[in-house]
């Protein structure tokens, strides 16, 4: 299978239909259908078919999906059947709560390292993580062959931060400050600016 041939927003509902189904799974579900899924997720039942289809059958005509099997094929598929190791850059408020959050481990995320260019941060701790300083950062992140980052850090200085973590070899970066980032191809930019989100729903508010 060709990665590069499955549109992209394919790809962001996979991890929507495999959270839903740990939730059934969770319940001691065994089978569902894509009707049934489709409830859950608020998307057709033709659409989770012809997406799920793209990678593969993995359903049975009458009898549905089994969902341990397809959480499995999910997770091969997403590559989330083994864990990633993550660095987070910026130890301010939001940085903290990520180091803190308790709810990567159970879907593929470890997170490893915290960074941060503050000589009032650097030293002290977050949980179990020491907050390091940003200077060593390619230096770490290089020698621990973390490949993935998620960057809390001011809009004015995630360019500088998105270009260090390439040169530390990083291939996936979640960007939460609110500004785009330039990067090389073959690494992946994703953003969480929740004002950006607020925004688009104020539209359909009265």
């Amino acid at each position: 299978m060709n990665a590069d041939k499955i549109p992209d927003i394919i790809i962001g509902r996979l991890p929507v239909y495999l959270r839903a189904l740990q939730r059934m799974s969770e319940k001691g579900m065994k089978t569902t259908s894509s009707q049934e899924l489709g409830e859950h997720v608020g998307i057709s039942a033709a659409q989770i078919r012809k997406d799920i289809s793209q990678f593969g059958e993995f359903g049975k005509q009458g009898t549905g999906y089994s969902i341990p099997f397809l959480m499995d094929k999910l997770r091969e598929i997403l590559k989330v059947n083994r864990m990633w190791d993550v660095a987070i850059v910026g130890a301010g408020e939001l940085g903290h709560a990520l180091a803190r959050y308790q709810g990567f481990t159970n879907r593929g995320f470890r997170v490893v390292m915290v960074f941060d260019n503050d000589p009032s941060k650097i030293g002290h701790k977050i949980g179990e993580f020491t907050i390091e300083d940003t200077s060593k950062m390619v230096e770490r992140i290089r020698s621990a062959k973390v490949k993935m980052a998620m960057v809390t850090v001011p809009a004015s200085v995630a360019q500088a931060v998105a270009d260090k973590l390439v040169q530390a070899g990083v291939k996936a970066i979640l960007n939460y400050a609110p500004t785009s980032i330039n990067v090389p191809a073959g690494v992946h930019v994703q953003y969480i600016d929740p004002a950006t989100h607020l925004q688009r729903m104020t539209y359909y508010l009265d």
